[in-house]
């Protein structure tokens, strides 16, 4: 495995491959990598000739200061689990190398923006959207790999590939979770031991609703969750929400067409966790 940090560096190596006529496949991650990033990569080296991963925390797409400084940051322990999945560069840059100059362009992903994480996190969507394009723009990727935990922000970058026409394929890949059904996540290297032992209830709180789905109506079992949640101290709901799996658009009646995805970010103490379920 090659471990990169400069984008001039990279371009010599995908210069090469591409004339090579390989396949570049990417995952673009923040670090602090766990078995839901290794999945990725995995997923990337079987569909792919070259696997290239990105390690870097954006700063363009934390809205809260403290989040950002707080956000788990272990490169060397990285760089030791990439290699044994498959990935053939690891592209570790600075801030100065990501961003020359300052990113002031403003994408518009209308609607998708303006629900659940776009509402509660105002810029993170226009930060992801700054961030993935440059790295697709250094990477020159044929394929990229998302994993689904983050559902709306895998909406957010296909419609950017749309809007920048990029010929590229993104792959979304399953939810990996713990034992315990907690969604596997960075964050959760910050939680203590009493609220990693209760969150993994947000979950189990999911698929109880999804039984419960055929019952109640889409806004009687969106108020279940959420007091089904909060009913443990160590959990607070910021937001429910049952959208279209396509189009998020917010569903009101399980009569409408398309395939229901139940989304939640929840508290567990200062630390904000999402996940989702399909219905």
């Amino acid at each position: 495995m090659k471990i990169i940090h400069t984008k001039d560096e990279l371009a010599c190596l995908i210069d090469d491959y591409k004339k090579a006529g390989k396949v570049i496949g990417f995952v673009p991650t923040m670090g602090a990598l766990h078995e839901g990033h290794l999945s990725l990569v995995r997923q990337c080296k079987k569909n792919s000739d070259v696997a290239v991963v990105s390690v870097f925390v954006n700063p363009t797409q934390f809205n809260d200061p403290e989040d950002l400084k707080r956000y788990p940051r272990t490169p060397e322990k990285d760089c030791a689990l990439l290699e044994p999945a498959g990935c053939d560069i690891a592209f570790l840059p600075s801030v100065k190398e990501i961003y020359p100059e300052e990113d002031t362009r403003k994408f518009d992903f209308g609607y998708l923006e303006s629900i659940m994480e776009g509402a509660k996190r105002p810029g993170h969507f226009n930060g992801v959207g700054q961030v993935v394009s440059r790295l697709f723009d250094i990477v020159r990727p044929d394929k990229a790999f998302f994993g689904m935990k983050d559902f709306q922000q895998v909406a957010i970058i296909k419609n950017m590939v749309k809007q920048l026409n990029y010929s590229l394929e993104i792959i979304p890949c399953p939810i990996v979770r713990e034992e315990s059904g907690l969604a596997l996540s960075s964050r959760n290297a910050l939680l203590d031991e009493n609220h990693k032992k209760n969150a993994p209830h947000i979950y189990a709180t999911l698929k109880k609703a999804r039984n419960l789905a055929p019952e109640m109506s889409v806004g009687d079992l969106k108020k279940w969750i959420t007091e089904e949640i909060d009913s443990n101290p160590f959990l607070k709901t910021e937001y429910v929400e049952i959208v279209d799996d396509t189009t998020l658009k917010v569903i009101n009646d399980w009569n409408e067409e398309g395939t229901k995805v139940a989304c939640v970010a929840v508290y567990a103490g200062k630390i904000r966790l999402i996940d989702n379920i399909v219905f």
